[in-house]
């Protein structure tokens, strides 16, 4: 692919706008983001807050520990350290930066200032609104669609900021054009593309989910999935791989304080569609352009997955990055176009059914899962074998089963998303 091709541009935007870093579980840093701008637009520590949030931000929230909190799980916690320490000009790591006087302060805040959560539905799955109250004053920051997008900011009943949603929406300049995403295409920029204008980018993703990986290795979080599984299947380059992916989350759902590259606005996602290609790089000698090549590649077909579901569903999103991780996996081990998509499908056709339950310590199991699926996808096709349309959801063609999982996990699981998030909250 031409560099003066437009797809050629849209595709290092798309990396661009994908690969942020974060701390912390995605959607309770949204929310400290909200908080934190909210308490900038009132000027003062607020006296009271209400939070009113969507039924997939609640149930991401919930059993989630906030980074730099002390442990501190909830929706509660991640709105009051917002408030309390968040700097909202940085947005994903709006929170990276907590001194300890400002967590003795925290506890002190959630002791004696009243923070209501109120479940809305507004019909956007991502929608969160925070509104302060100070002095006979009040503020509100609403983000809806996206953790960043900050939509509408009020002070005292004045509009400040208003972007209508489907303004948003219909703006081609607003962010890259994801519909330009297809396998072939994807395939082709990830062959031809000049290690030069993705190697920041790629480095920062290696270096972070990572450093992320170890200490989920060396640390105690959550189940500790990663070090369970090397533990019981030996340390080969296959179970390494889905293993350092676990430990990764391990690590980030247990509170971990280092920062992670999101894919699809998830770190989880992120850390399972990098961690285990930088592993097979490493086992297989592989230099550091067929490294960022196969990490294009996994980015970009978990991308392009991942558009069709939308960015909360009760569809795991491991399953998709686990996914584009295997086509990455199946280039550095010599395989071509035929290999990659055939191991995405195959991934698909096995660990589609794994659902969201919310962000917390099973997600590293699930990672994991959806690891050895991709990584079995691949020995499939290498063994003249393989899923094929009807095949249950499998399509004929990549692109028909990629719009077919788009479709189950953004219409078929609502209802499935709606009766997780009442058993949840226990309506």
């Amino acid at each position: 692919m031409d560099r003066t091709d437009k797809r050629y541009r849209t595709y290092i935007r798309i990396l661009e706008e994908e690969l942020l870093p974060a701390m912390g579980c995605t959607e309770p840093i949204a929310l400290a983001y909200a908080a934190a701008k909210a308490r900038e637009v009132l000027g003062c520590l607020p006296e009271r807050v209400e939070i009113g949030a969507s039924g997939s931000i609640i149930k991401n929230v919930k059993s989630v520990i906030v980074p730099n909190t002390g442990k501190l799980k909830g929706m509660e916690a991640a709105a009051a350290v917002g408030i309390i320490a968040g700097v909202a000009d940085r947005e994903l790591e709006v929170i990276s930066a907590v001194t300890d006087e400002a967590r003795a302060e925290l506890a002190r805040y959630l002791d004696t200032v009243a923070i209501t959560v109120k479940h809305i539905d507004t019909g956007h799955v991502f929608d969160l609104v925070v509104t302060t109250f100070a002095d006979g004053h009040s503020s509100s920051v609403r983000i809806t669609d996206y953790h960043t997008n900050i939509v509408r900011i009020e002070k005292d009943g004045a509009v400040l900021f208003d972007r209508p949603l489907e303004e948003a929406e219909a703006d081609p300049e607003d962010r890259a054009d994801r519909s330009l995403l297809n396998m072939e295409d994807i395939w082709d920029f990830a062959m031809t593309v000049d290690p030069a204008d993705v190697a920041e980018l790629l480095d920062r993703q290696i270096r972070y989910n990572t450093a992320i990986a170890e200490e989920g290795l060396v640390g105690d979080y959550g189940a500790n999935i990663g070090r369970v599984r090397l533990a019981t299947y030996g340390n080969d380059v296959k179970n390494r791989a889905s293993a350092k992916a676990a430990a990764g989350s391990d690590a980030r759902m247990g509170g971990c304080e280092l920062p992670v590259i999101i894919n699809s606005g998830s770190g989880n996602q992120g850390i399972t569609c990098s961690v285990p290609v930088v592993e097979y790089a490493n086992e297989l000698g592989r230099d550091r352009d067929d490294l960022y090549r196969a990490l294009v590649l996994s980015n970009l077909v978990s991308i392009h997955e991942k558009t069709g579901i939308g960015t909360l569903s009760a569809y795991c999103g491991a399953v998709s990055a686990a996914a584009g991780a295997g086509a990455g996996i199946s280039y550095l081990l010599g395989g071509g176009y035929e290999a990659a998509i055939h191991t995405v499908v195959n991934c698909l056709a096995i660990v589609s059914g794994i659902v969201c339950d919310g962000a917390k310590p099973s997600c590293a199991a699930k990672i994991a899962s959806s690891v050895d699926a991709a990584i079995l996808g691949y020995h499939m096709y290498v063994n003249g074998q393989e899923f094929k349309g009807g095949d249950g959801i499998v399509m004929k063609g990549i692109e028909a089963t990629i719009r077919s999982i788009g479709r189950l996990g953004r219409d078929g699981m609502k209802e499935t998303n709606e009766e997780i998030i009442r058993l949840m909250i226990g309506e």
